[in-house]
């Protein structure tokens, strides 16, 4: 019989984890201490983003930096920056027309900070690249469906039937309350 002890891997308990293995640690590895900011990168589109038939964005105005993501990835998801974090200036943006950047500010809701700045974070996918893909898209579908102006409501009056229903239904309510209100009757 062989004895497990002696066997690479099998029987051996596993190597505590200790922060501070500098032994180990080649240089290597990239530490992210809570106060460093992850490396800046403006997207690298060379053709303007199109919104409509006659408005582009530039990509210049837009920034991207990878931080990472949540949720599943094993021992990846701890080491490695997926997730694509956007930011454009929407109010400082020369691209746009003062009605869509109400419009988008309105449509943007919490993804717009306090210096109207928008940020949509992306981490759907597992690499970079993709996530870099749809941040901009969403940036985009957002554009989109602020450039299109809300139809103005046109006043209309209440037909004569709506009008003669809505009084029926009042006459049946008062009646209903008028009988709850009523003295209890003698016998």
């Amino acid at each position: 019989m062989r004895d497990v002890r002696s066997s690479p891997g099998i029987g051996r308990p596993a190597r505590p984890h200790t922060a501070n293995a500098d032994h180990r640690d080649s240089g290597a590895r990239r530490r992210y201490d809570a106060g460093v900011v992850p490396i800046v990168r403006v997207a690298a589109i060379a053709d303007p983003l199109a919104i409509t038939a006659s408005l582009s964005l530039d990509p210049a105005e837009i920034t991207i930096s990878f931080i990472r993501a949540s949720g599943p990835g094993g021992q990846n998801v701890n080491k490695v920056s997926t997730a694509a974090q956007l930011r454009f200036d929407l109010i400082g943006s020369p691209s746009l027309p003062v009605g869509l950047k109400a419009r988008a500010a309105r449509l943007a809701g919490s993804r717009l900070t306090n210096e109207g700045i928008v940020v949509i974070t992306a981490d759907r996918h597992r690499t970079q690249a993709l996530n870099r893909d749809d941040a901009i898209a969403r940036l985009v579908e957002l554009l989109k469906d602020a450039a299109v102006p809300p139809k103005p409501r046109r006043a209309t009056r209440p037909t004569l039937a709506s009008k003669t229903r809505r009084l029926a239904t009042k006459t049946k309510r008062g009646g209903i309350k008028k009988l709850r209100s009523g003295k209890p009757a003698e016998e």
